[in-house]
């Protein structure tokens, strides 16, 4: 299936590692240019030259805090100055942070809310102007299904991706006479690089695929999603093959949620 994607450009928050690196990599084999940010210079820049050895794809990275609206605005600015345009904006930076209701503080809510819903915001103030001017574009959010049916000891995460979701309807509503197109990945079980480091906290003795084995043992169709599956869906969101489809959440869950 030719997605059309040669020559676009997409920018994905969060792009150093796990599924963020995954899509950017997705993108990149169907022919599409990346900008990636991520907060730490090192792992950024050695992830955008293993995307660029694997599928020879242009890679822009830039240091970027979408916490931090200077950063935000620089990593933009240099991505627009180096490719000339924006098409795609990809919003998966975040973090899973949930504990009981009572225990969780005003910071915690500000902090979860700021990187989640905030960073969404800020980077979609900043780029819906490129697509304005190109004439139209794509935006992604990253969130979960939490976000549709959440549980206990999920705050304050499923309420961050449930301000998500509601943020892809509003936008796909204001946004559709620029023919910008907004959709929500609700995605879980998926190998991450969040659970990586929880595999490196744990102290197991085991290798980092036996620890995705064993929780992919527990999953309805018995492994762990790859970052590239979520590439896949995301690939065909932003393709002109999904050129009719606007303000929908898609789960990308493997059947584990029981939310539509």
């Amino acid at each position: 299936m030719e997605l059309g994607l040669n020559g676009k450009v997409a920018v994905i928050t969060g792009g150093s590692e796990g599924i963020g690196n995954g899509i950017a990599q997705r993108l990149c084999e169907e022919g599409a240019k990346a900008a990636i940010c991520g907060r730490r210079e090192t792992v950024l820049a050695d992830a955008a030259e293993e995307i660029r050895a694997q599928t020879g794809g242009e890679v822009l990275a830039i240091p970027a805090d979408v916490t931090k609206p200077e950063t935000l605005e620089n990593f933009i600015g240099q991505t627009v100055t180096h490719f000339g345009k924006i098409d795609i904006l990809i919003n998966n930076a975040g973090r899973s942070a949930g504990g009981d209701f009572e225990a969780v503080s005003d910071e915690a809510w500000y902090d979860d809310l700021d990187l989640k819903l905030m960073g969404a915001v800020r980077c979609a103030r900043l780029v819906i102007p490129h697509m304005k001017n190109n004439g139209g574009g794509r935006i992604i959010n990253i969130t979960h299904p939490g976000g549709k049916q959440p549980s206990a000891g999920s705050c304050p995460t499923s309420v961050s991706r449930a301000a998500g979701i509601a943020l892809t309807k509003a936008l796909s509503k204001e946004l559709l006479p620029h023919k910008i197109l907004v959709n929500t990945v609700c995605l879980t079980s998926i190998k991450s690089a969040q659970g990586e480091r929880a595999w490196k906290a744990s102290g197991s003795l085991g290798t980092l695929e036996e620890y995705w084995e064993a929780r992919g043992a527990e999953h309805p169709l018995g492994r762990l999603g790859e970052p590239s599956e979520v590439g896949n869906l995301v690939a065909f969101l932003v393709s002109d093959c999904a050129s009719f489809i606007t303000g929908t959440a898609i789960n990308i869950d493997g059947g584990l949620s029981a939310v539509v």
